[in-house]
């Protein structure tokens, strides 16, 4: 085993495993905070999930917008000054949040923060890109996946003890935890961006900012990110809506929500690698498709209930809900969409990356970035209405026809552009460490 880990870390340059390290003690902070965040809007507020989405919309609109420009200033400016400013920025807006009162003082705070926290979010990823060869980026992105989910094993389930405390600790050790990353990132890594030619080198900002309509003229590209915002309508609520639905619907508290994300975080560590290791070697569209599928049915099964009647056939199973029948249908739906996210997550970057001309990986990957940003936007709003005014179950059935829609554009994908060298699936060859 030892001698398996030592192989695969020779298999990657020094630069990579930095990246890493900072990355997963940035994680831990963030991990113990965002995942409880609309539970914190909701309890001090006193508003309900609808109001707390509008909320988290606005911090997704406007770092969709922040998520643009950092895409252009990192093609023109380099990934490593980004990304040490979106630390410093992120430690500060978060402390600030923590301070708020007024439900109303959360709406300029959210444009500003939406802005800036999410400028630095292309520069991460073209740097994976930069350091990588195109062979290596879906293991690459597995890696992350690792540690970071390694981070999910701390940082929800300390987090839920100390939101049941003091949900404002949470805020100060976040933004610790930020500006310690920030202070090792300058210390430690070095600037990536590769050389480009005389011509873009002395291109304008605004020159820079126009190659987005190159980006955008890519219909194909273009094609995966409508998939992929599909399928992240419903992956979004997982981290937003779901503690909420626990809480109201089924009366399960943060601390149980927190361990069914350690539930995913255990299953990303013991078996990511292993996964990505074998999917490599088929077509990463139809890879895609099928994540998208285990979604479908993941989510769908937050809807459904066939457990909960062994609460009443096995009374002793009532003394706590991590032990009732509804408690492990749900740890069980965690487990099958984890599945999926193993196989989507590094897949969906390393496609990102292997669309994109080397000297606009920067936009490239901030386009990327709709995938998610449009989710977080609308997702938590359109949840909320259906929470607070429907069944509530209606929410995790749409969110399945939304990914089965996915899977049908992921398919298409591999119609149109598999067989292109780009998006062929490495060779069995290249598999040198099992």
């Amino acid at each position: 085993m030892l001698t398996k880990l030592r192989n695969i870390y020779r298999e990657y340059p020094s630069q990579f495993w930095l990246v890493v390290g900072v990355s997963f003690i940035d994680r831990v902070g963030g991990t113990m905070l965002f995942p409880f965040f609309s539970l914190y809007i909701t309890w001090k507020f006193g508003v309900g999930m609808t109001q707390a989405g509008i909320i988290l919309g606005l911090f997704a609109a406007f770092g969709l917008v922040g998520n643009m420009i950092g895409g252009a200033l990192t093609d023109k400016f380099g990934r490593r000054k980004l990304i040490i400013f979106g630390l410093v920025f992120s430690a500060l807006s978060t402390l600030s949040l923590g301070f708020v009162n007024d439900f109303i003082v959360l709406f300029p705070l959210a444009i500003i923060i939406g802005l800036f926290s999410n400028i630095a979010n292309p520069a991460h990823q073209a740097m994976i890109a930069d350091i990588l060869p195109e062979n290596q980026r879906a293991e690459g992105f597995g890696v992350l996946r690792v540690v970071a989910n390694l981070s999910w094993i701390i940082g929800p389930t300390i987090g839920g003890f100390v939101a049941n405390r003091s949900y404002f600790s949470l805020f100060v050790i976040d933004a610790v935890v930020s500006m310690v990353v920030a202070v090792l990132f300058y210390f430690l890594i070095s600037e990536t961006k590769p050389e480009t030619s005389a011509e873009t080198e002395n291109e304008s900002v605004l020159q820079t900012f126009k190659g987005y309509s190159v980006v955008v003229r890519n219909l194909a590209y273009m094609a995966f990110i409508v998939a992929a915002i599909l399928m992240g309508l419903t992956y979004q609520q997982m981290y937003n809506s779901l503690s909420v639905y626990l809480r109201d619907s089924h009366d399960i508290a943060p601390q149980g929500y927190g361990f069914l994300m350690t539930t995913s975080a255990i299953t990303v560590i013991l078996l990511q690698f292993w996964t990505t290791r074998r999917i490599k070697h088929r077509p990463p569209f139809l890879m895609m498709a099928l994540g998208a599928f285990f979604y479908a049915i993941g989510f769908s099964m937050f809807g459904l209930d066939p457990l909960g009647n062994i609460n009443h056939a096995f009374p002793f199973f009532n003394w706590t809900h991590s032990l009732s029948g509804t408690y492990i249908w749900f740890m069980a739906a965690v487990v099958i969409i984890t599945i999926g996210e193993m196989i989507i997550m590094p897949i969906s970057q390393a496609l990102a990356a292997n669309f994109a001309p080397e000297d606009m990986r920067g936009r490239y990957m901030a386009v990327f970035g709709l995938a998610w940003a449009i989710p977080a936007m609308v997702g938590p709003w359109m949840a909320g209405l259906v929470l607070d005014n429907t069944n509530p179950n209606l929410l995790w059935y749409l969110g399945g026809v939304l990914c089965l829609l996915a899977v049908t554009g992921f398919c298409l994908l591999h119609l149109r552009l598999g067989k292109q060298k780009r998006f062929a699936p490495a060779p069995m060859e290249l598999e040198s460490v099992a």
